[in-house]
């Protein structure tokens, strides 16, 4: 090499036509789809223009660092895989591809300058998948609620601060999966827990099946019950109706106590000998 002379970038593999034509493929579904991916392929190959009836095009895995405006002509694209490339932008001519159903721009140097995301994005109105997954995205892209039958939208692995899936679910009705993984969101407030229910945790245990600790620690808690309600001037024949309603009462006479038929000094005492409450 000559003194002084920098040594170039490599261009990449160039793609003729013979070479697209040779890559294209029907699938099973009776569409023209063009592979040109992991081909080392780093300036878009005009050539594939004149396939104008092309549906799917994969150039995925490449070294692609932008594209052309002509991209544009390529009105029949229904499937755009892009992912793995150095693309830093997007032509405004992409909003011409009306008929694109899948667009995956994962994986490249995006970031949220509408310049890199131009707004015209927004005019595929027919578009379903979004993946702009594994970019430099720090705010979801202003054109997103324009896209009215998007139904799976990656933003995983980029730099957001705010969590945007709520909005644009209200936003865009049919929209059914947003993927948030991996970005520097702030971790959700923690929820109060949910009070106890006294009642929901109330028992009936044989005085004899528990042991010391657990008789003195029920002897305890009905003491409280007990005071709380008196301190509510609670009548004395209504104390029995707050300590067990909702219990099965084990005989009749219980049960007439606590619907207050039966007021007896008694009614404060357990409901048969040998039983008691336990929280």
């Amino acid at each position: 090499m000559a003194k002084g002379k920098k040594a170039s970038e490599p261009k990449g593999r160039k793609v003729t036509l013979k070479m697209a034509k040779a890559a294209l493929r029907l699938t099973v579904d009776g569409k023209r789809r063009l592979d040109l991916s992991n081909m080392a392929i780093a300036s878009f190959p005009k050539c594939i223009l004149q396939l104008g009836d092309l549906e799917e095009l994969d150039l995925s895995r490449n070294l692609l660092r932008s594209l052309p405006d002509s991209i544009g002509r390529l009105t029949s694209l229904r499937a755009l895989d892009l992912h793995s490339n150095r693309l830093e932008s997007v032509p405004r001519a992409v909003g011409r591809l009306r008929a694109l159903v899948t667009l995956d721009l994962s994986n490249n140097r995006l970031t949220s300058d509408p310049a890199a995301l131009p707004p015209e994005t927004g005019l595929l109105s027919a578009l379903r998948c979004l993946n702009l997954g594994l970019n430099r995205l720090d705010a979801a892209p202003d054109f997103l609620p324009a896209l009215r039958e998007l139904r799976e939208l990656g933003l995983y692995g980029n730099r957001l601060t705010s969590d945007p899936a709520a909005q644009l679910l209200r936003r865009l009705p049919k929209l059914q999966r947003v993927n948030m993984a991996d970005n520097p969101l702030p971790p959700p407030s923690p929820s109060p827990p949910p009070s106890p229910d006294p009642v929901s945790e109330l028992y009936l245990a044989r005085r004899d099946d528990l042991c010391h600790a657990c008789q003195r620690r029920c002897q305890r808690e009905r003491q409280r019950l007990e005071s709380r309600a008196c301190g509510q001037h609670t009548p004395t024949h209504h104390k029995r109706a707050l300590l067990f309603t909702g219990l099965i009462t084990p005989n009749s006479a219980a049960q007439q106590e606590q619907e207050g038929l039966i007021s007896t000094p008694s009614s404060v005492h357990p409901l048969t000998p040998g039983w008691d409450t336990c929280l």
